[in-house]
């Protein structure tokens, strides 16, 4: 009689990313003065803080739990995400149930949580900052100047495959020439294949003739717990900062797998002060109560320019 066959060995799986992390100690210089007091952080992008978008697409695609990494100054982001009782009364005794709604959103979004970098050195650096949050879990990584439209889908496709596949997930972006200068470069592993390629190693902000592709890295990250390791490993960049990219390399090094999603959506970057100024006019044309009213000025304003 034959024995019955050995049970298998259920295939590990790895676990979906369920926090996210923002990085927000940058002081905003190149937006002052008017981030002297305010954080660019919370500069609005038409009638919306731009954390406000970043946090919102965490909780989209299931983040509950946010960490927003501060610095000094920048206690008004943990005020924004609190409840407002005296604006919230006041808007209940007008009865203006849509603006009480959108001031209440901001509370609603996500499980909110704070920790302060002691200075500012570098992305890697504010990371690290995550460790005790994480655990040991995956997470995501948003940078709060890229706004990605909640009409494309970037985030929730980055989980999917770093669920499948662990690792180092990263969104990308073709650029052009010069511009790649302005990110990091990756050096593919492979083709495209379905939005995602296999990504060798990658460098930051590259000359354009060093770089290793046209494919560059944008502010959504989905990382390994490994990473905080890899970055207690890492020494400081040119800059005299710790830098994110260097760390994931290292994780590369050891045999940790990277991957990219190829995004062609919607992306707007408030980092600069002409893309802000763009981001706020695309936004204000679509916006559901503004948007005829600006479009049809705009049209105007241009014809006499």
């Amino acid at each position: 009689m034959s024995s019955p066959p050995r049970p298998q060995p259920a295939t590990p799986t790895v676990l979906r990313a369920r926090k996210a992390v923002i990085p927000a100690a940058g002081l905003g210089t190149r937006f002052a003065p008017a981030t002297k007091v305010v954080p660019k952080e919370l500069l609005p992008v038409v009638d919306v803080p731009a954390l406000e978008y970043i946090v919102a697409e965490a909780a989209r695609v299931g983040l509950a739990d946010v960490l927003v990494i501060t610095g000094r100054g920048k206690d008004a982001i943990e005020g924004h995400f609190d409840a407002a009782p005296e604006v919230e009364d006041a808007l209940e005794r007008k009865g203006d149930e849509h603006r009480l709604a959108r001031v209440r959103r901001s509370t609603d979004l996500a499980r909110m949580h704070y920790t302060r970098q002691r200075e500012a050195r570098g992305l890697g650096d504010a990371v690290s900052y995550a460790e005790a949050f994480v655990g040991n879990e995956p997470f995501a990584v948003l940078l709060g100047d890229d706004i990605i439209d909640e009409r494309d889908v970037l985030l929730a496709r980055m989980l999917e495959v770093q669920a499948e596949r662990g690792g180092i997930v990263l969104g990308l972006i073709e650029v052009e020439g010069a511009a790649i200068s302005l990110y990091g470069s990756i050096k593919p592993a492979g083709d495209v294949v379905d939005g995602v390629i296999a990504v060798e190693t990658l460098i930051e902000k590259p000359k354009p003739e060093e770089a290793l592709s046209n494919l560059a890295v944008i502010g959504r990250y989905v990382l390994p717990p490994q990473i905080f390791d890899a970055l207690r490993r890492t020494e400081l960049g040119a800059r005299g900062e710790l830098e994110l990219t260097d760390a994931m390399r290292v994780l590369g090094q050891d045999g940790v797998p990277m991957h990219g999603v190829v995004f062609s959506g919607r992306r707007y970057d408030t980092g600069d002060r002409q893309d802000y100024l763009r981001a706020v006019v695309r936004l204000a044309c679509e916006h559901p109560e503004l948007g005829a009213d600006f479009s049809g000025w705009l049209t105007e304003f241009v014809r006499t320019l």
